[in-house]
């Protein structure tokens, strides 16, 4: 059976399908469900073995870019949430999705949900839409970036420069929870240590502001003609990502069943 992906929505969410896409196309059944749905049935996220939290603008950013989805989701799902980062379940949350988690507290610790960074204005203060170079950290504990090296990604953002106080990005450094960095001299936000994307301690839950989702093809890379003839068969980076994942729920369901089997 196929590990099942769930795709929170709400409104002012639009990278929900481009998201669902890339699960599919690693081997997970996806479904996208409002937010409204699950916070009158929160067992349903008990069904899923991942999740995603796609990008957007969700209820338009008022106040800031994802603060009202990140206070619903505190109040009335963070328990059902932090229930499934316990089960192990890998979530994902990406540009919009990225600031949801760090403003509802799921990262950087789920366990110990309080904020304590933010995706800020960026420096040029305009809306950044560009293809960018990132390194991905070959200590961090995130599996959702294993074997990944050095990558291109789009980004779309207009508050997207990672911050907060010294002393949590020392932690963070320290703990191997910076999965991601924008390459030296292509820090398109003005990010603290060119922090792209971070993940919890356990490495399950990641939140990144470049989309992975928008590659999943290596015709979608805007220099995919002038690449070497073996790039059309090769894996594009941001579908590695979702590679991961799936094949982490996979490995984790057949030694499930295999002891399953053996205590049969």
């Amino acid at each position: 059976m196929k590990p099942t992906a769930l795709i929170l929505r709400s409104a002012g969410t639009n990278c929900d399908r481009e998201l669902a896409h890339a699960f599919e196309l690693a081997g997970a059944a996806t479904q996208a469900l409002h937010v409204h749905k699950l916070i009158a049935d929160p067992g349903l996220i008990e069904q899923f073995d991942l999740i995603g939290f796609p990008g957007g603008f969700s209820y338009g950013d008022d106040i800031a870019a994802g603060r009202i989805l990140a206070n619903q989701l505190r109040h009335r799902l963070l328990e059902p949430l932090q229930d499934a980062v316990r089960r192990g379940v890998p979530m994902i949350g990406i540009c919009n999705g990225f600031q949801v988690l760090v403003k509802m507290g799921l990262l950087p610790d789920p366990l110990e949900p309080k904020q304590t960074v933010t995706l800020a204005d960026n420096t040029s203060g305009r809306f950044t839409d560009r293809w960018i170079r990132l390194v991905a950290d070959s200590t961090s504990v995130c599996l959702w970036t294993r074997s990944l090296d050095q990558l291109d990604l789009p980004i779309a953002h207009g508050e997207g420069r990672f911050t907060g106080h010294p002393d949590v990005i020392s932690r963070l450094r320290d703990n191997h929870q910076v999965a991601l960095r924008y390459a030296h001299n292509d820090n398109p936000n003005g990010s603290l240590d060119d922090i792209a994307g971070i993940c919890d301690p356990t490495g399950s839950v990641l939140g990144l502001m470049p989309h992975p989702e928008r590659f999943t093809d290596p015709t979608h890379h805007p220099q995919w003609t002038r690449q070497s003839p073996d790039w059309l068969t090769q894996t594009p980076a941001g579908l590695r990502f979702f590679h991961n994942a799936v094949e982490h729920v996979r490995q984790g369901k057949e030694s499930h069943a295999g002891v399953a089997q053996s205590a049969g």
